[in-house]
């Protein structure tokens, strides 16, 4: 790591089919750096080909945050941000450039704008005492606890309110750790809408070609329920509808092509948000060589010694 450098993080990031892999992997080895992965999916063993991993485009690089849980494990935006602050960590001290790579924008924003988050576990006695409040009188409570409550899906469900409550509840005695001096410089990749969701379409083509509904099926036989593969979402969700038998083939790829086209539009929405918080994206157009795009970005921080 250069110390003249006022950076010491290199994140790419874009919408899916984006190429950014491709790019974080080409950069990495420029920069004798490591890739870290901001994907919540690919930190599933076995879930290989629904979620990208396209692990022969890592070659030599070495890479963080993949193949690192069981499909059966939960992994919270709180586990990623310990992960991978412990990658950073690692990578750092041994001389390398940590490249964060991917397009979950909510793990990006926890490490880019230092979110200040506790792992809260379960409490038994306060459960027991919120368990005979009626639903209001549950949200009264949490909006007592928490008045900035974000997210409001949370006074929707019940299970999910007990645990905002629980989670505020920790946090009142234990303060977060302090987070480490993160200085990064942000490289996103954008395409034209059209072309975009021409890449989106071929790709899933390329996947159901390569096996991913075999894999899908793998995964269930392997003891991943309907309701767990559901939760994955996309790929996940719909390939397990149509093993199940409740979607053609045809209806089957329509769908959740039409899902992949909408995903990215929210991560591009996300992306926004994230600039509109202070946070700089400096845009490559995808269609335009991003790799030299990027090389006269970096060429002005030393965090690469040989940009041109």
């Amino acid at each position: 790591m250069h110390h003249d450098s006022p950076h010491n993080l290199l994140v790419v990031l874009g919408p899916t089919a984006s190429g950014k892999t491709a790019l974080g992997v080409r950069l990495a080895r420029l920069a004798t750096g490591e890739i870290i992965s901001a994907d919540s999916r690919q930190v599933y063993r076995g879930m290989d080909i629904g979620t990208g991993k396209d692990l022969a485009e890592y070659g030599d690089i070495p890479y963080h945050l993949i193949d690192i849980r069981d499909p059966s494990d939960e992994f919270s935006l709180f586990h990623f941000q310990q992960e991978c602050l412990k990658a950073l960590a690692d990578i750092q001290g041994r001389g390398r450039v940590p490249v964060l790579v991917g397009g979950t924008g909510l793990y990006l924003e926890s490490i880019l704008k230092g979110y200040r988050l506790v792992e809260a576990p379960e409490n038994p006695a306060l459960r027991a005492e919120l368990a005979s409040l009626s639903h209001d009188e549950l949200s009264e409570r949490l909006l007592r606890e928490t008045p900035s409550t974000h997210n409001t899906t949370d006074l929707l469900d019940r299970g999910r309110m007990i645990r905002a409550i629980e989670i505020a509840w920790h946090g009142k005695d234990h303060q977060p750790e302090p987070l480490p001096d993160i200085r990064p410089l942000v490289i996103g990749i954008r395409w034209e809408r059209k072309a975009l969701r021409k890449r989106i379409t071929d790709r899933l083509k390329e996947r159901i070609a390569c096996g991913m509904i075999e894999e899908v099926r793998y995964l269930h036989a392997s003891g991943i329920s309907w309701e767990r593969l559901d939760l994955f979402g996309l790929e996940y969700r719909f390939i397990a509808r149509h093993l199940r038998g409740e979607l053609n083939h045809n209806d089957m790829f329509q769908k959740l092509n039409s899902a992949i086209h909408d995903f990215a539009k929210r991560q591009e929405t996300w992306f926004r948000r994230m600039e509109r918080n202070g946070i700089e994206i400096h845009w490559l157009d995808g269609e335009n060589d991003p790799f030299s795009q990027a090389m006269a970005i970096l060429g002005r921080s030393p965090l690469i010694p040989n940009a041109l």
